[in-house]
């Protein structure tokens, strides 16, 4: 309905992703700041099994078409169109789903769009969005007061709500015809399981070039074990081989959002930062004063990390045996 702030679930195999969460937090901050409800909107089969893991909104309107059970970006761009024409929301906040459906949607509706906005609040009804723009090395504040604003946000900037209860599922019929899509989905290959998951991990000690070679990682796996911790890495450790791609933190490797979060060695890139930034306590260490890193840390070393991580895992394993 109008005035209604929306986000778009995004779920895989009956489960709802982490990106979803932060979707919900960003929804209800606008929700409560307009007065306006919240409605988490689901193509797709499953929405009532999905619904007790969309605790913060006030309602799930779901599209229930087996033709919707995958994304497809010409078939999900068609129904979002005519969900969006017809009830006339005043936001609608997608996560990674939006690379695909943000700018086509926007174009269809002739409405603004806001791409990679790593925060939105509402000062006086207008939209306020900072956003990453030319890869991260700027932040651009863009605003509209638009009737409809259609955002997309980027993973891992906004941090999951605390438990609620399940929102009141309103099932509707598909409003368009799903004939002739102008793609076909052929299948889903998942990457193999990873032996670990850096995602669930409380505590990560996470190595980047300034390690130096491959062992030296022992140095980050001895303060990992006595902080029990988890090691993960930057994307130039992970393409040297030097620990497996499910350990690599960024926007081409995994969102983490643990309670420490130690960078030894890691300069801080925007995409690794991408990654991080929501961590609780955030650590680094780094030789270069000016290391970009030292932008996003709570605590900064400036110092070599050959030297720093034994230090720290002598000093805890002492105050163990004291």
């Amino acid at each position: 309905m109008p005035g209604e702030v929306w986000i778009l679930v995004e779920s895989l195999r009956g489960q709802v992703l982490p990106t979803t969460s932060e979707l919900l937090t960003a929804g209800r901050r606008l929700a409560d700041a307009a007065g306006a409800r919240l409605v988490a909107v689901h193509l797709g089969p499953g929405a009532d099994a999905l619904a007790p893991g969309l605790d913060g909104a006030d309602a799930l309107l779901a599209v229930d078409h087996p033709a919707l059970a995958i994304l497809n970006p010409d078939l999900w761009v068609r129904v979002l169109e005519a969900l969006l024409a017809e009830r006339r929301p005043r936001f609608l906040l997608m996560g990674n789903l939006g690379y695909e459906l943000t700018a086509d949607l926007a174009a269809r509706l002739d409405v603004p769009c806001l791409s990679s906005c790593q925060e939105l609040v509402l000062e006086h009804d207008t939209l306020v969005g900072t956003c990453r723009v030319y890869g991260g090395k700027l932040l651009a504040e863009v605003t509209s007061a638009a009737p409809m604003v259609l955002a997309q946000l980027l993973p891992g900037a906004f941090a999951p709500l605390p438990a609620g209860p399940a929102p009141a599922v309103e099932k509707i019929a598909c409003p368009v015809s799903l004939e002739d899509p102008g793609t076909t989905f052929l299948g889903l290959d998942m990457p193999p399981a990873a032996e670990v998951d850096i995602t669930a991990a409380p505590v990560l000690i996470s190595v980047g070039r300034g390690i130096g070679a491959a062992e030296n990682l022992t140095l980050a796996e001895d303060l990992a074990a006595a902080l029990g911790g988890t090691l993960a890495a930057s994307r130039p450790v992970a393409e040297l081989g030097w620990l497996p791609k499910a350990r690599q933190v960024g926007k081409t490797g995994q969102t983490v959002r643990p309670r420490l979060y130690l960078a030894a060695g890691i300069s801080g890139a925007p995409e690794h930062l991408e990654g991080m930034q929501g961590a609780q306590l955030i650590i680094a260490i780094n030789t270069d004063p000016q290391a970009p890193i030292f932008q996003v840390a709570h605590y900064g070393v400036v110092g070599d990390c050959l030297e720093i991580l034994p230090a720290l895992t002598a000093a805890l394993r002492a105050a163990e045996d004291a």
